[in-house]
């Protein structure tokens, strides 16, 4: 007998656990779809993000960062050390258990909610009044059946044409957080958030880092501002070797190492040897294998489903989050809209703010924003006024010695409403939430700058950067 749900969310990762979640919660029979499999062969939850994504990847950051602390910056608290050793495979135990401690953790809540896991990978047979989907898993089918489908099936590393990638020499995301060793030299392709993040970790580890790009600008999302500080503390002040205006020629793996021939910004052609590559130039969604030639549902060229702002595809009852529609691909933004489509399958009346949703950087220092950039307002014929502070001057910063970056608020010159938020620093992805909250409640610079922060914090530096944007900061 075919098993019959309410709602079947297909993928679980940080949209899809989520959406299935909330509509347990709400009252329906529920199941979800994911055929994920960890290193071991043991099928897990959690997707790209908790498996091979932001959770790893965090852990990762943060033991390469307590090695440097212990080789570079302990001396400043009158902390001597000597023999500091770096052992890798202890690293990545600690990475591997962290990421089970999660995905166990996820299994925990669908048991708790009484969500059904379907083990296997889902794609759409028939539609209609309810809709059958065929989920596979191995050599097994089964096919089931559902009232309403939320579609969550993520995204997956974009590779280049005619560089095969095989995680050992040249690799994407997975491969890169699994080295077993550090690479004396590590080349990375692409300059954004994995990119820095990855190369970050290596470098600090030991390695020497090369990062080609093919853009001409260095982070082009970030206010300008911002993108100046991080081009200075990455590469003067750490040593990582950006190129920008690069275009790649030809990628050759060899026995020990990795050839690439590219073109530089004069288009002179060069050669960077090094012995393991990492390509990060950006995801693409996992849409192909759904089937939505069956029931019509639209896509893209690019592969992504077609939605409205509340996450509706053409077809009725079916919704689409996450990684797999228009938006920023970042896991926060899909877990909003898991439960934005669930709430509406309920009857309810969710709604997001996109302009609202925050982006992280977790390099070192840490790069946050929400919001608009000073030159996006400008090209947008939005008068703005801005207020700057650095953490430099910031009691609390000096004391934890982390006084590299400032905060910038964009505000509207008319209406004072905070239009933006920049920050740059070591606790940058916990301090932008002020600025999000800000912004949910169109709130004006004014506003943060008459709330009380205390004292010795670092968000006394997003209060003074509110002030500055009247040019009436107390402190400086």
């Amino acid at each position: 007998m075919t098993q019959a749900f309410d709602v079947i969310v297909v993928g679980a990762g940080p949209g899809g656990y989520i959406a299935a979640v909330r509509a347990a919660q709400l009252g329906f029979n529920t199941a979800c779809i994911e055929g994920w499999k960890n290193p071991k062969g043991e099928l897990a939850l959690g997707g790209t993000c908790l498996n091979v994504g932001c959770i790893p990847s965090k852990a990762l950051l943060a033991s390469s960062e307590e090695y440097e602390k212990a080789n570079h910056h302990l001396e400043a608290h009158g902390i001597t050390v000597s023999g500091v050793k770096m052992e890798v495979s202890r690293m990545q135990a600690r990475k591997d258990a962290i990421v089970t401690k999660m995905t166990k953790g996820v299994e925990y809540l669908f048991k708790k909610n009484k969500i059904t896991w379907l083990p296997g990978f889902g794609r759409f047979v028939t539609g209609g009044e309810s809709y059958m989907l065929e989920v596979s898993n191995g050599g097994a089918k089964e096919t089931v059946q559902a009232k309403h489908v939320i579609i969550a099936t993520g995204s997956r590393a974009r590779h280049l044409p005619n560089i095969a990638v095989d995680n050992d020499l040249v690799c994407d995301n997975e491969g890169a957080l699994a080295f077993g060793a550090v690479p004396k030299r590590l080349g990375v392709i692409g300059a954004g958030v994995i990119g820095l993040e990855l190369g970050s970790v290596w470098r600090r580890l030991g390695s020497e880092v090369t990062i080609l790009e093919a853009l001409p600008n260095f982070l082009g999302a970030c206010d300008e501002a911002i993108a100046k500080e991080a081009w200075k503390a990455f590469t003067k002040t750490q040593g990582l070797n950006i190129r920008l205006g690069v275009k790649i020629e030809k990628v050759v793996a060899k026995k020990n190492g990795v050839m690439i021939d590219y073109t530089d910004e004069k288009g002179l052609a060069q050669k960077l040897e090094c012995d393991r590559l990492v390509i990060s130039v950006g995801r693409v969604p996992n849409t192909d294998g759904l089937g939505a030639a069956n029931v019509g549902l639209k896509v893209s060229e690019r592969g992504f489903i077609e939605v409205d702002d509340h996450c509706r595809t053409n077809l009725p009852n079916v919704y689409a989050i996450g990684d797999a529609v228009r938006g920023p691909m970042l896991a926060h933004k899909a877990e909003d809209e898991g439960v934005m489509a669930a709430e509406l399958i309920a009857g309810q009346k969710p709604h997001i703010d996109y302009n609202c949703v925050p982006w992280i950087i977790y390099t070192s220092p840490e790069i946050a924003w929400v919001g608009k950039s000073e030159q996006q307002a400008k090209a947008e014929g939005i008068a703005v006024k801005t207020g700057q502070f650095p953490f430099s001057i910031n009691g609390r910063a000096l004391g934890i010695n982390e006084p590299t970056g400032f905060v910038k608020i964009v505000a509207d010159a008319a209406t004072d409403r905070v239009l933006g938020m920049h920050i740059i620093h070591a606790h940058a992805s916990d301090l932008i939430q002020e600025g999000v909250t800000t912004m949910e409640f169109a709130g004006a610079a004014e506003d943060i700058a008459r709330i009380t922060h205390a004292h010795p914090t670092l968000s006394e530096v997003i209060r003074e950067a509110a002030l500055n944007v009247d040019k009436r900061a107390l402190n400086m």
